[in-house]
């Protein structure tokens, strides 16, 4: 085992299915993380792996926190990637990874995420991200992907993203996990680019909704929708009270209808 790589336990697992999202350059509106940190909260998950952050993270990049416990003692929180997994009865084992997107050495950290996902038995990989994209704020997210083998998309009725250009390590993992033969699905969440706000519950929402589907695993998903509603409610307001902006969307729905 990789000295990065830090087991808690050691469950025995069944085929579990491998979740990841990562914060940073591949997480928009953080909807990746939000959906992640949501089935973790959903679920009776218990801790079982963490990544030593030392190894791969630049802290003045991303920066350790600072705690009072008790407004007396202080503590410090280290950037880092955990794992965390749970039994979901007559369903699937899942094991959900989440965290930040490491800075330096990322073949070593795909060797570390490759080689968890070969001693617990892994027989599947989700990955979760959300771009920014020139779409409608009022419209459904849109989710795009890609997958290997290929018709794991299409059994989902998913559009496979024709991105080409920079990526982030949601798209290196993919990739790893392509060469390894082990079945990957990426899903991705396209939100507006013309909005800054952070988080987007609606992103998130749209992300648990596939992979509840795909994965065919029942949450209440009843806060999420709330979330989701209000902040709608919101950035209807904003739209509302600013000119420009108001005209901006104007516009893009009528490319929308021309196409």
């Amino acid at each position: 085992m990789g000295d990065a790589l830090h087991l808690h336990a050691l469950p025995s697992l069944d085929e579990p299915t491998l979740i990841l999202a990562f914060d940073g350059w591949n997480d928009a509106g953080d909807s990746g993380t939000a959906a992640a940190n949501f089935i973790c909260d959903a679920l009776p998950m218990a801790p079982l792996a963490e990544i030593d952050p030392e190894e791969y993270y630049d802290f003045t990049v991303n920066r350790p926190t600072l705690h009072l416990d008790g407004g007396q003692e202080r503590t410090i929180e280290w950037p880092s990637y955990r794992f965390q997994f749970a039994s979901v009865a007559e369903r699937c084992d899942i094991i959900v990874g989440v965290g930040s997107e490491p800075h330096l050495r990322w073949r070593s950290f795909c060797d570390d995420i490759s080689e968890l996902a070969l001693r617990m038995g892994v027989r599947r990989v989700v990955l979760l991200g959300a771009y920014l994209a020139d779409v409608l704020y009022s419209r459904p997210v849109r989710v795009t992907g890609f997958s290997h083998p290929p018709e794991e998309l299409g059994s989902l009725g998913i559009e496979p993203s024709g991105y080409e250009g920079p990526t982030g390590i949601v798209g290196v993992l993919g990739d790893r996990f392509r060469e390894q033969t082990t079945p990957v699905v990426s899903f991705w969440a396209a939100l507006p680019h013309y909005i800054t706000a952070t988080p987007n519950p609606r992103g998130a929402l749209a992300l648990i909704q596939t992979l509840t589907r795909y994965l065919d695993l029942p949450l209440d998903q009843t806060s999420l929708c709330s979330a989701a509603a209000d902040f709608e409610v919101q950035i209807n307001e904003r739209v509302a009270a600013d000119p420009d902006l108001a005209e901006y969307v104007r516009e893009l729905k009528k490319r929308e209808f021309a196409q």
